[in-house]
């Protein structure tokens, strides 16, 4: 008999269906007011923290729905915004510069369903509230970074071959190299030139050879300092505990940092302005650090402070940088002293290598260099930074290794967390500068949510009335797939990661239930005229989703496509309305295609009829 569904595909709409409800629930149960904790450089989050922070509640009388420790942090719940003003500033006051104290929204999902892996949909800036930062990253100090690289190349590559020269220095657009004669010049340029490619040499003068960088040698290491300040700058933002950030490249040079959710914007500068990057040096045992300190200090080696043993002489040469840092772990080792465990990349690990085989027994130090902003700017308007470099740990080589190795004589396993902290936390490749700040407030994202819920809901009502009037039982089975429809975008949405729901993103929900009954329109349209050709009801309705099919699949493909390539050249914004609308698209085919011709079937398959209510 014609219209009849097999119970698999039954149960496959109710699986499917129901995942999606499932996820979609977490966002009935709201969020709370909450004030999170975090570990500055120079703390640790513990139970002895948590029992000071519920105490300092206590006896200032500031309610709390929970204080709990999670992930190194401690959550703070509070039943209003006026309470988490009040529960922050007591917070700040009783632990001090020591910890980082933000305002945040936290979900109220049960735990049950955390467990299951559902959370609330991500909203965006424009919704939730929070701080938008545009940042800039100095390209000067990126490009004198790989200037400063070539010339170590350089030194170590002429060295091997065999090849003497005078010097090796860095210039403001390259690196010149000074030789002896004609013929030491003549051979150097020959083997650096086939050993790399992407540079550009020629002669400045007698005896001198200049390398500078090929165009595209240039673009490559721009992109490169911004795409990787974008990944460690997201990976410290995640590090201090500042949820569901959103960090993207704008342009040549830019940074866009968005924070849903935060309203402390000190704070998140805080975080954002604090760049710095770390090496690995060799300390300088050849020569006497107190010459150093009465101002005779070696050439090639640098005096720096160290806060715990005084001033440390260590050589310029750098070991390893910090980019090449991909984890570090505080925790114990077997005879139960504080140690940091630290992996490297394979180009780390190498240049590790080559070092540790030639210095066992002697000490490498961990520099931290870091980059402040001074008053001052230069010709083109930009700040300039000023850098300054420490020691913040000595320990000495006790065997070959490579990629991965521990750092231990560490006083505390508090000064083992800090160390693990900042070198997780990332080295930028060149300081940055916040050149725009936008603060979008809690009741202004709650305005836009507001109307944005109002929107969609009157378009949802104003397509719900005109089915069933204009369809009647057939605008029934119409209505419960739009509203399947709905309940699948917001699963999926909350599936996703990353993905957050902005203004921009509810204009394409409206769209998409705009949208959704087109499929359907075109099926019952079909029907009708069936029924008008003189077919059976039961005929009518195969015919009319068989015949509808084709129209109905290269409609919303073409408009499929069109949302990715919106997502493929959009930013911000434009993402945010491509992801729903492509979402809405692929969900509302399944609701109106699928789910429709299941409850058709049930409703009407297998019967004899004689009329349709349609």
């Amino acid at each position: 008999m014609l219209n009849q569904t097999p119970l698999w595909k039954y149960f496959a709409v109710v699986i499917v269906v129901g995942i999606c409800a499932l996820y979609a629930s977490p966002n009935l149960y709201g969020e709370d007011h909450a004030v999170q904790i975090s570990a500055s450089s120079n703390a640790v989050i513990d139970g002895a923290t948590l029992d000071k922070v519920s105490a300092e509640l206590k006896s200032a009388n500031i309610p709390s729905k929970s204080v709990v420790l999670q992930n190194e942090q401690i959550l703070v719940r509070v039943p209003d915004s006026d309470t988490q003003l009040i529960a922050r500033e007591t917070i700040e006051k009783a632990l001090g510069d020591d910890y980082s104290v933000a305002m945040n929204l936290a979900p109220d999902t049960p735990k049950w369903l955390e467990s299951l892996g559902g959370t609330p949909m991500k909203l965006g800036l424009d919704l939730r509230g929070g701080v938008h930062f545009l940042m800039e990253v100095d390209m000067k100090s990126a490009l004198s970074k790989s200037y400063e690289d070539m010339v170590g190349d350089f030194k170590s590559a002429l060295r091997e071959e065999g090849i003497r020269y005078r010097t090796v220095k860095q210039v403001e657009d390259g690196v010149e190299i000074y030789f002896r004669d004609e013929e030491k010049l003549d051979k150097a340029e020959f083997f650096l030139k086939n050993r790399n490619r992407d540079f550009v040499f020629s002669n400045k003068s007698d005896l001198v050879l200049l390398v500078k960088m090929s165009e595209q040698k240039l673009l490559e290491t721009r992109d490169y300092a911004v795409k990787q300040n974008i990944t460690i700058i997201r990976n410290r933002v995640n590090q201090l505990g500042v949820a569901e950030p959103t960090v993207q490249k704008q342009g040549p040079d830019r940074i866009v940092v968005q924070l849903p959710g935060i309203q402390d914007t000190a704070k998140a500068k805080e975080i954002l302005n604090a760049t710095a990057t770390l090496e690995y040096r060799e300390v300088d045992l050849e020569h006497d650090v107190r010459d150093a300190i009465n101002g005779r200090v070696p050439a090639g080696s640098e005096l720096l402070p160290y806060e715990k043993g005084g001033p440390q002489l260590l050589k310029k040469k750098v070991i390893v940088k910090g980019s090449s840092i991909i984890d570090a772990n505080s925790g114990v080792d077997q005879n139960g002293m504080p140690k940091v465990s630290i992996s490297l990349d394979s180009k780390g690990g190498a240049q590790m290598l080559n070092f540790t085989k030639r210095a066992v027994g002697k000490p490498m130090a961990v520099v931290f260099i870091e980059y402040k902003a001074t008053d001052e700017r230069d010709e083109n308007d930009k700040l300039i930074f000023e850098e300054k470099r420490r020691v913040i740990s000595v320990a000495t080589i006790n065997g070959v290794f490579s990629n991965k190795f521990e750092t231990t004589g560490l006083d505390s396993p508090r000064e083992a967390h800090d160390l693990a902290l900042l070198l997780r936390a990332g080295a930028l490749i060149a300081p940055i500068q916040i050149i725009e700040e936008r603060t979008v407030g809690p009741s202004l994202g709650q305005e836009n949510i507001n109307l944005g819920m109002q929107a969609i809901i009157w378009g949802f009502v104003a397509v719900l009335v005109f089915m069933l009037a204009y369809y009647k039982k057939f605008g029934v089975v119409a209505n419960i797939a739009l509203t399947l429809n709905l309940v699948m975008i917001v699963g999926i949405m909350s599936m996703i990661p990353g993905a957050a729901l902005s203004l921009p993103g509810m204009a394409g929900i409206v769209l998409t239930v705009g949208m959704a009954v087109d499929a359907n329109v075109l099926i019952f349209e079909r029907i009708r005229e069936e029924i008008k050709e003189g077919r059976s009801p039961q005929q009518a309705i195969h015919h009319g989703y068989d015949s509808a099919f084709s129209t109905i699949f290269d409609a919303n493909i073409t408009t499929f496509l069109v949302g990715l390539i919106l997502f493929a050249v959009g930013t911000g914004p434009i993402k945010g309305f491509s992801i729903t609308l492509m979402i809405g698209i692929a969900t509302s085919m399944f609701t109106a295609i699928v789910v429709t011709r299941v409850i058709v079937n049930a409703w009407w398959g297998g019967k004899r009829l004689t009329k349709l209510s349609i």
